[in-house]
């Protein structure tokens, strides 16, 4: 007999991450769905598997999405803030306004542009960039500030800093709206209509879940009880609402205006957010 080749997994790829900011939106994501098969990586590692065709729906930083207009929002569910965030913070050796040398975190390319719009349009700053890899250190940087994001943003540092930015409170006070961190964004050819209730419902799942996740999350982290349930409850937003569809559309004309993104595709058109207003 002629040997069958092995059935082809039919299940939709889902791209996720294991940062706790991101763990209300994915809670139970895997066991209520099983035609979704969850992968889980780094937030930048999952762009690149998107755009590969290796997955088909990832939650993703949302400048991957700025650099691809041609992939697809999927759900009003994100990773957001309204102020403080607690898990993206710039750290500066030197005061902001003589920063030359930036490190930027390896897991979020949506952080790094956006200290580096902060940097930019506040100082007039364009610093040389490197890379701090994940499991490095803050420690292992000599760069005159250093991003960093997640979870390891959040345990005591163990240096002297002349300032410490956290960057959705800066953003916050700057421009007085929101900021996005993340969506998610499924490639051309996938039927969003079909599979945005289960996103939603997953957040909201999550959100109903935050004193059972913040228990879990804390001991797995090693960190306070009462700072990962502020964490959840009070310092992210995880509703992609009018207000931070204008602070989306104000970032990316940022990130447009200093090369960092392309201004293409049906992403935004001319509307009351300054000029500009997300569409998607």
């Amino acid at each position: 007999m002629p040997i069958q080749a092995p059935e082809r997994d039919k299940r939709i790829r889902v791209g996720a991450v294991n940062y706790l900011n991101s763990k209300p939106l994915v809670e139970g994501l895997a066991q209520s769905t099983p035609d979704f098969r969850v992968i889980f990586d780094l937030p930048s590692r999952l762009a690149d598997a998107l755009a590969a065709d290796q997955l088909d729906v990832a939650l993703l930083p949302v400048f991957e999405y700025f650099r691809h207009p041609n992939w697809q929002l999927v759900s009003d569910a994100c990773i957001a803030c309204r102020g403080p965030v607690w898990s993206v913070k710039l750290f500066f050796r030197v005061p902001p306004q003589d920063v030359r040398t930036l490190d930027l975190d390896e897991g979020s390319r949506t952080s790094g542009a956006l200290a580096r719009v902060l940097l930019s349009r506040q100082f007039e700053l364009q610093p040389e960039l490197s890379t701090l890899p994940i499991g490095a250190g803050i420690a292992d940087s000599t760069a005159d500030a250093v991003l960093l994001i997640g979870d390891r943003a959040m345990f005591d540092i163990h240096e002297s800093f002349v300032e410490v930015w956290d960057l959705g409170e800066r953003w916050w006070q700057w421009t007085g709206l929101p900021f996005v961190f993340a969506t998610w964004v499924a490639r051309p050819g996938i039927d969003t209509a079909a599979i945005e209730p289960t996103f939603s419902a997953s957040r909201n799942c999550g959100l109903q879940r935050i004193d059972a996740i913040a228990h879990r999350e804390a001991d797995i982290l090693g960190l306070p009880l009462a700072l990962v349930r502020d964490y959840l409850r009070d310092k992210l937003w995880f509703r992609l609402g009018r207000q931070e569809r204008r602070g989306l559309a104000l970032f990316h004309r940022h990130c447009v205006e200093l090369g960092l993104a392309p201004l293409s595709g049906p992403l935004f058109e001319e509307s009351e957010v300054d000029g500009f207003s997300l569409v998607g």
